[in-house]
């Protein structure tokens, strides 16, 4: 009877977590979607300088952990709804920006990124805590799910109000889509957040507290968890491999003389193809929602790991549509990973949970780093840029993979020793 009105206490928090999820993973996808949008506009970018904007917007994420005292001093609801206003402002300021340039449109992405990124910080750590720690991976994959919804509507968004048509990077500047159109979508989404922002001021949610760490092998700082920081670093390596399929498919589908692929009858083309890689996560985070409530997280790790890896190298040695196919469906296998890794990097912290949150959120920066390095990789092969060097990119996902699988198999094992 407890466990049941445990259960409709935590009910109403959880459906405001899964639309504030669906608010993050819309705006992290849309940014994505963009650099193709971007790279094909009036601004001329270059490989490597249409990945810096998932450097402004990952870049966000160095600032995780002064972020997490935030949290910790104001709390969970507070710093949501701060959260979401730093966004509206964010989108606000795009208009003037995108009129300067390049240079200061990527610093209005930064003050969205801001935003998200205490929105991040926020999210995961309270969906840990609304419920039984054996179904905390399952419930994260559950509200992953609504971030993988968001993931396929923004590709389609980008598609219809931004660039509505595919424009060759070899064609005038003059008949080239200039970059001023995200104007007026990016003051709809500041309504959105800001109106959010206002509900989530008004409602009511629990403030839950987190389980207090084994006073055993417990520490007084979450920087003496080993597992937490190999976990960072698996979060690190994980955002490579999230961001750097989607970002480098369309120069791959280029190399391979692809402009569309024919799926179940129809003809896809440009972000809509995006939006099947996304559209694998959602029904991944759906079905491991269910899964993680009887595998363990440690074998279903392990398991979509692999699969994705394998695709991964097979979809590189052929040169036909099905390579296109496969690196999709690496999304499917991809979708538990975010939920599983930040669990498996939290267990046993207890009150350290905020700000291990910060911790591993910090370590999201890889999507900031790693596609602009696999893109400078791409790059360094100068004429052979768009085939070999967009191969030799996408393989460095292969040594992300196995490390993802060494964490889960070893690395998240480890805790600190206790001194007598």
């Amino acid at each position: 009877m407890n466990k049941n009105i445990e259960k409709n206490s935590f009910f109403f928090p959880m459906v405001v977590m899964s639309i504030l999820f669906f608010m993050v993973g819309f705006i992290t996808t849309m940014n994505n979607s963009l650099i193709d949008f971007l790279a094909s506009s009036k601004w001329m970018l270059s490989f490597s300088e249409k990945q810096l904007v998932n450097t402004a917007f990952f870049g966000a994420y160095l600032f995780s952990i002064p972020l997490s005292y935030l949290l910790n001093k104001l709390g969970y609801k507070t710093s949501a709804v701060l959260s979401l206003f730093v966004v509206s402002i964010g989108f606000v300021l795009t208009y003037p920006a995108v009129g300067m340039g390049y240079t200061a449109f990527l610093m209005s992405m930064f003050l969205i990124a801001l935003g998200i990124a205490l929105l991040q910080i926020v999210l995961n750590p309270y969906v840990l805590a609304l419920g039984s720690p054996n179904e905390a991976a399952s419930r994260l994959n559950l509200v992953g799910f609504f971030n993988s919804a968001a993931t396929v509507a923004a590709p389609i968004f980008v598609t219809m109000l931004i660039s509505a048509e595919t424009i060759s990077e070899s064609a005038p500047i003059e008949v080239r889509p200039d970059a001023t159109n995200v104007r007026i979508p990016f003051l709809m989404i500041a309504g959105i957040a800001f109106v959010l922002c206002l509900l989530l001021y008004f409602l009511r949610l629990p403030e839950v507290k987190e389980q207090v760490a084994d006073k055993v092998q417990g520490s007084s700082s979450p920087y003496k968890y080993p597992h937490l920081i190999f976990g960072a670093i698996a979060i690190f390596v994980y955002m490579g491999v999230e961001i750097g399929i989607p970002s480098f498919l369309p120069d791959r589908m280029r190399a391979l003389g692809i402009d569309s692929i024919n799926l179940f009858g129809y003809e896809l083309r440009g972000t809509g193809i995006l939006s099947i890689y996304w559209g694998g996560l959602m029904v991944g985070r759906l079905f491991g929602s269910i899964i993680l409530r009887k595998v363990k997280v440690r074998t279903a790790m392990v398991f979509c790991a692999g699969m994705a890896m394998l695709f991964l190298i097979i979809s590189l040695l052929i040169n036909s549509e099905v390579s296109i196919i496969l690196m999709l469906l690496c999304g499917f296998f991809n979708s538990i990973m975010w939920g599983s890794i930040f669990n498996l990097a939290s267990e046993d912290l207890g009150e350290h949970t905020k700000r291990a949150s910060g911790i591993i959120c910090t370590f999201a920066i890889g999507g900031a780093i790693l596609p602009p390095l696999m893109g400078a990789l791409q790059q360094s092969f100068g004429a052979d840029a768009l085939t070999i060097g967009t191969s030799a990119a996408l393989s460095c996902l292969v040594l992300y993979y196995l490390y993802l699988i060494l964490f889960t198999v070893k690395l998240s094992n480890i805790r600190p020793h206790h001194k007598k």
